[in-house]
C-alpha cells in the first residue's frame, strides 16, 4: 500500500490514534537529499511527526512547520506539512553520520543534541500559532510527546520510526500519535498504558507488513472502535519556477539591479528538493518595469 494517514477512535470515544505509512514520503527524501542513515532516519521521523500533525488541520491549504534546533552536528532539521498530510523537509548538515548508540540503536539525539523543538501552525489566520518546547532527549517522538502536553495540553504518545535496507535506503517508516480526550479517567488510562507497553517498535511492524490499520487496532487493542478516515500523504516539494521568480520580484528593484551587475543569471536551490533555477536577472528587471 502506499503511503498513507488513518484516524481511529476507540469505542468509548476516549483514545484517538492516528497513524502513518511514510515509507515512500521518507525514501524520496533520502534520495533528494543524497542522506547517511543518521540523516536519513532523523529526518524521516520529523517527516512523519508534520505530516500527521498536519493531516489533523484538514484544510488543504494550512500548514504545520516543525523545527529542531540543537547543539549537535546536525544543526537545524526542519519539516513542513500541508493540510492533508503532505510533508517535506531539509536538514542544516545533510552530511551527519555517527557511530549507534552501545545498544545498536541509530544515535538520533546525538546528532541533533540539545536544544528545542518549535511548531509552527498557519490555519489562515492573522497570525500562525508558535510554540515551542525545550527538547526531552531529540529522539523526536519524545519531544513531540512532549510539545503536544506542554503546548496544546494533549496528554499522549508518539511513536515514529525508521529502518534502513542493508544499501541504506529505506524500508519501512511510520508513526503514530495516540490521544487521550478529554474526560479520559484513570482507566483509560490505565488500559492505554497496558496497550502501548505490549506494541512491537513501529519499524518492525510496518516491516511485517502490518497496515496502518492494523496499527491502529493493536494500539487500541483493549477498546478499538473505528477507522474514522484514511487518506494518501507522502513528499511533496512546492517549489517551482514561477514561485520562485516571485519571491526574487518582491525583493525589489534596487536589489535585482545589484543582482543583475554581479552576474547575468540568479541561480536558486530549493532546499526540499534541491532543483536549481537559473532566472535571468535582465528579464526580472523588466518585468518590475513592466508591472509599474
Amino acid at each position: 500500500m502506499s503511503d498513507n494517514i488513518l484516524n481511529a477512535m476507540s469505542s468509548d470515544l476516549m483514545v484517538r490514534v492516528v497513524v502513518a505509512d511514510t515509507t515512500a514520503a521518507v525514501e524520496k527524501a533520502r534520495s533528494y537529499h543524497v542522506l547517511f542513515p543518521t540523516g536519513t532516519i532523523l529526518l524521516g521521523r520529523l517527516l512523519t511527526a508534520a505530516s500527521i500533525m498536519g493531516s489533523d488541520l484538514k484544510e488543504p491549504d494550512a500548514s504545520v512547520t516543525l523545527r529542531l534546533d540543537g547543539s549537535g552536528p546536525v544543526r537545524t532539521a526542519i519539516a513542513v506539512s500541508d493540510g492533508l498530510g503532505w510533508c517535506r523537509g531539509c536538514l542544516g548538515n545533510r552530511y551527519v553520520s555517527l557511530p549507534p548508540r552501545e545498544d545498536g540503536s541509530p544515535n538520533v539525539g546525538a546528532a541533533v543534541g540539545k536544544g528545542s523543538l518549535t511548531v509552527i501552525k498557519d490555519i489562515n489566520l492573522k497570525e500562525p500559532y508558535v510554540g515551542r518546547v525545550e527538547l526531552v532527549s531529540g529522539e523526536i517522538a519524545e519531544d513531540v510527546t512532549r510539545y503536544l502536553y506542554d503546548s496544546e495540553q494533549t496528554p499522549g504518545v508518539c511513536s515514529l520510526g525508521v529502518l534502513l535496507n542493508e544499501d541504506c535506503s529505506v524500508r519501512a517508516a511510520g508513526g503514530f500519535i495516540l490521544s487521550l480526550m478529554p474526560g479520559a479517567d484513570e482507566s483509560v488510562i490505565e488500559r492505554v498504558e497496558a496497550d502501548i507497553a505490549a506494541l512491537p517498535p513501529m519499524t518492525k511492524m510496518l516491516a511485517d507488513g502490518m497496515t496502518t490499520e492494523d496499527i491502529a487496532r493493536l494500539a487500541l487493542k483493549s477498546d478499538f472502535g473505528s477507522v474514522t478516515r484514511t487518506i494518501p500523504c507522502g513528499y511533496r516539494c512546492t517549489c517551482s519556477r514561477e514561485r520562485t521568480e516571485q519571491i526574487l520580484l518582491s525583493l525589489g528593484r534596487k536589489e535585482l539591479e545589484r543582482l543583475a551587475a554581479e552576474e547575468d543569471t540568479v541561480e536558486v536551490k530549493c532546499h526540499f528538493c534541491d532543483a536549481v533555477y537559473r532566472i535571468s536577472a535582465a528579464e526580472l528587471l523588466k518585468q518590475v518595469d513592466a508591472e509599474r
